[in-house]
């Protein structure tokens, strides 16, 4: 019988696997999760090295499954910028954008001049909408892409891209709207109504039909 150790490893040795990485110097990802296409991860070098020989800031990007051992998305994308740009001065400029595939969630975080930079309101507008979206319609690529797009817009000083929304038409609704509501009283209150006329009228209609035979 396997231990709750055991089936629990897998993971906590990706998130060790992951802080055990050496500083990037070659590629700008590391796809633990293994959910981000060929095409995806030649673009994404693509953008992010240009936006560092641009801007100076370099950006990373962290898929992984799970998060087992340090269970908060951002405290872990912290330490593993931490393990990567010891000193504050090393971290400055450099930021990670993290995705945990199991729990739909992840993290933007980086140095002061990065974050600095990009500014609470589009961090927490990623962590809230790219991120949540896209990964509960499993779209990881289009996750790590289109978080990517607006972090490199604000980056370079361009206008940023807007957040998607939620497309509530794929989920079940259960309720009624107002305007339902009201076109089905008003279907209910014809059909009530044309049934009281015919209990009216047909009665009377027979009782002259009887009362012209007499």
């Amino acid at each position: 019988m396997l231990s709750l150790g055991a089936l629990g490893a897998p993971a906590i040795a990706s998130e060790f696997d992951i802080l055990g990485e050496p500083t990037p110097t070659a590629n700008y990802f590391i796809d633990d999760a293994s959910v981000m296409s060929k095409a995806t991860r030649q673009d994404i070098n693509k953008r992010l090295k240009l936006l560092e020989i641009q801007t100076g800031y370099r950006v990373e990007v962290v898929t992984v499954r799970r998060l087992e051992f340090e269970t908060d998305a951002f405290a872990f994308a912290d330490k593993v910028l931490e393990n990567w740009y010891p000193t504050a001065e090393a971290g400055k400029d450099k930021g990670l954008l993290l995705i945990v595939t199991a729990s739909k969630e992840g993290a933007v975080t980086g140095g002061a001049g990065f974050t600095a930079a990009v500014g609470d309101d589009l961090i927490d507008s990623i962590i809230s909408t790219n991120i949540p979206i896209f990964t509960e319609e499993e779209k990881y690529n289009q996750t790590v892409v289109s978080a990517v797009e607006r972090l490199e817009a604000k980056l370079l000083g361009n206008p940023v891209p807007e957040a998607p929304v939620r497309n509530e038409q794929n989920r079940e609704r259960t309720y009624r709207t107002k305007e339902e509501t009201e076109k089905s009283r008003n279907v209910t209150s014809t059909v009530v109504g044309t049934l009281l006329v015919i209990a009216v009228v047909v009665p009377m209609l027979q009782y002259y039909g009887y009362t012209a035979r007499d």
